[in-house]
């Protein structure tokens, strides 16, 4: 497969996401500068695609909750409350701010995929989401750049 294919899907795995996409593609010695733009280009897509379709996928999930696949309805479900606890202090406090820093934090359960669910159950502004979710994406990234290029500090 295409590296620059390769390190774009990476990118649109929940928690794996862009940061760890440069992680794994520099570690494979691809091109520094494609594996940038094309986790750049992931984090792009989930932070102008996700806020719209997670009313859907929440109704999906709701619907699926009474079927043979209630169980996975469930583990969503499960989820969603543990995003809603999780990012509820940094989104209600601080805002704007708040999301990006929580989307910036490169550690498992944060990310555009949490922060864009923590977004809509939190009913932060529909005008301020897209922003925050890529900036904090972009950021994210930006903070494991520097140790996947093997500096330290």
């Amino acid at each position: 497969m295409n590296e620059f294919l390769q390190i774009f899907l990476l990118s649109l795995i929940p928690t794996f996401e862009g940061r760890y996409a440069i992680v794994y593609g520099i570690g494979r010695g691809y091109s520094l500068w494609g594996t940038l733009l094309s986790a750049s280009l992931g984090v792009l897509l989930l932070s102008l695609t996700l806020p719209p379709l997670l009313p859907y996928i929440d109704r999906l999930m709701l619907w699926l909750e009474g079927t043979s696949l209630g169980k996975m309805a469930r583990l969503y479900l499960t989820y969603v409350e543990r995003v809603r606890r999780k990012a509820h202090h940094y989104v209600e406090k601080w805002g704007f701010w708040g999301l990006l820093i929580f989307v910036a934090v490169p550690l498992p359960g944060t990310g555009v995929w949490t922060g864009s669910l923590a977004a809509y159950l939190l009913g932060v502004e529909k005008r301020q989401v897209v922003p925050a979710l890529l900036l904090g994406g972009l950021l994210s990234m930006a903070i494991t750049l520097g140790p996947a290029l093997g500096l330290r500090m």
